[in-house]
């Protein structure tokens, strides 16, 4: 991968790198890290990804890695958790109502549903990602929505 290459991939996909990463860890200051650890394995690979679509896969896996990493860090065990995230901005404030309901669910459900609905991956690629079979995500979605409906009706 060159250079020019691999600036053009880091503009194309920094922001999905750092969404994943951010609802993985739900810190911006842990997000920011991550994605640029993702950034500098990308640029030490020296890879080259025949498509789009291969590299987009190939750095939402490694961001998913990174957190897992962060999140079994001592560290992070120490730390206290920060109350505000900043979050995506949408232009219908329903929208940005169902995004809270998402990411109050539990990080088990929270993060399938985001991959599958706000980042277009289906579930065998949603599974491949998280290390899950197709039919356990399947699951999780199905859960995931019982319990979005469940939070929903409640307001």
């Amino acid at each position: 991968m060159t250079e020019r290459e691999f600036t053009a991939a880091a503009e194309r996909h920094l922001d999905t790198v750092y969404r994943v990463a951010l609802n993985c860890l739900r810190n911006p200051a842990d997000a920011e890290d991550a994605a640029q650890t993702v950034l500098l394995r990308l640029w030490q690979s020296g890879q080259a990804f025949p498509d789009d679509d291969q590299l987009r896969y190939w750095l939402v896996r490694v961001t998913v890695n990174v957190c897992k990493d962060v999140l079994r860090s001592p560290w992070r065990r120490r730390m206290v958790a920060l109350d505000h995230c900043r979050e995506p901005a949408f232009a219908a404030p329903e929208h940005q109502a169902l995004y809270a309901e998402v990411m109050a669910l539990p990080a088990k459900y929270r993060l399938p549903l985001y991959l599958y609905y706000y980042e277009g991956y289906t579930a065998p690629e949603v599974g491949a990602l998280l290390g899950l079979k197709p039919s356990t995500v399947q699951t999780r979605l199905s859960r995931a929505r019982e319990k979005l409906k469940a939070q929903l009706k409640e307001e």
